[in-house]
């Protein structure tokens, strides 16, 4: 009894009467930390020891919080109920933003960031089960029109390695602004939404490729955005659902010069997609050929496939879609008028799919709907959906891939 009492004290001891809560150890947390700590109504505690701080402070979800110093050194902070999925945050110290030691990182914004995950009751279609699992695999490549070597990842289903007399389509899926070809793998959990969706019988096997989006040709200039570009807050992967760009997350070099860049869609199509039909067992034509992306990925997406349907028969944008970042958009004109024909586009392409979430910062909405509008109006056919209250974040876009691939092939 005494040993029992013992250790009672001493857990306390070590982990805080704080802890004895309905909270747990985020699992996005690095082994053995306890903090950051995720409650059962979704708010989150942040925990960081600081002692010759002057002020800390803790940036997630779109807002700003003082922490608290106690007595131990230990500066601690509560956000208000998070919305599920995954969120990029800092912790600022005397004005510099660094990552919690408490975290994993992610890479989002062009740099590592600290990243905190926040369960959705009632959705495990991202989580692991005990499902038949696929792999993800890195392949590297040489891009002779850049001159240097460049690296993709490749979702496999499970089986792969087994019928080795299947062939599968492919899905060419792309990230967004500041992030890269780790996004989906990782804060996206391609892999888990795809072995779930094909262990329950609702997609057909497929390869999912997913590729840096940003691509420059020996001498040319890295595309940069002015710091003050307006864009910088809608795109930015640490925006609240007000659009504003979390402390610490620098807005320039931001990517978007490679949305006017055709060096990328050169790579895709001359190199890349050759280069995954030499090496892994696909199904070359454009009946089985797919691509989307979310946000700077979108847009890519429609500038790549609109030019070369040749290739594309099935087309994506998750917050990112053909009209760029908002003005106004001419379907009668975009493209060298592909669309003028509605009936031969709509003969020609399977599915157009877009996605958006409803508290996306307000230019993002607009930018979709004002795009989807356009296709109506043109008389294309597609889908247009709304994910409810989720933001430019990737509980928008994993919502969007689990509806999207379904609907493939």
């Amino acid at each position: 009894m005494k040993q029992l009492v013992f250790l009672a004290i001493f857990a306390s001891a070590v982990f805080g009467a704080d802890q004895m809560d309905d909270s747990k150890p985020a699992t996005s947390n690095v082994m053995g930390s306890q903090y950051p700590r995720v409650h059962a109504d979704l708010r989150a505690s942040f925990k960081l020891q600081a002692p010759d701080a002057q002020k800390v402070q803790l940036n997630v979800g779109g807002a700003k919080y003082d922490m608290k110093k106690g007595e131990d050194s230990n500066w601690t902070a509560t956000s208000v109920p998070l919305v599920p999925g995954f969120h990029y945050y800092a912790l600022i110290v005397d004005g510099v933003a660094i990552n919690d030691p408490g975290s994993e990182t992610f890479y989002g914004v062009s740099r590592q960031y600290s990243g905190i995950e926040i369960p959705e009751a009632g959705s495990d279609y991202y989580q692991p089960q005990d499902v038949p699992h696929g792999y993800i695999r890195e392949h590297v490549y040489y891009s002779k029109i850049t001159g240097a070597w460049r690296r993709c990842f490749v979702y496999v289903p499970a089986g792969y390695d087994k019928n080795i007399k299947m062939r599968y389509p492919v899905l060419y899926l792309q990230h967004g602004g500041g992030e890269d070809e780790r996004g989906w793998p990782i804060q996206g959990r391609v892999n888990f939404i795809m072995d779930n969706l094909l262990a329950a019988k609702k997609a057909k096997p497929m390869l999912i490729v997913m590729d840096r989006g940003y691509a420059q040709k020996p001498g040319e200039p890295l595309p940069v955005r002015p710091p003050t570009a307006p864009a910088a807050a809608a795109t930015s992967p640490l925006t609240g659902g007000n659009g504003a760009v979390a402390s610490g997350a620098t807005a320039a070099p931001r990517p978007a010069g490679f949305l006017t860049s055709t060096t990328f869609e050169e790579v895709v199509v001359n190199e890349l997609i050759p280069n995954i039909d030499a090496n892994f067992r696909t199904l070359t034509d454009r009946d089985h050929r797919a691509m989307a992306g979310l946000s700077m990925g979108g847009m890519q997406t429609f500038q790549i496939t609109m030019k070369h349907l040749d290739k594309f028969s099935y087309i994506g944008g998750f917050s990112g879609a053909g009209g760029g970042m908002g003005g106004p958009f001419d379907a009668k004109t975009a493209w060298n008028g592909v669309l003028n024909d509605s009936a031969a586009f709509n003969k020609k392409v399977k599915l157009v799919w877009l996605g958006i979430g409803t508290k996306e910062p307000e230019r993002m909405h607009a930018s979709v709907q004002t795009f989807h509008e356009a296709l109506d109006k043109a008389g294309i056919k597609h889908t247009y959906w709304e994910s409810p209250g989720t933001a430019h974040e990737w509980q928008t876009w994993r919502r969007s891939l689990n509806l999207f691939a379904p609907l493939l092939f």
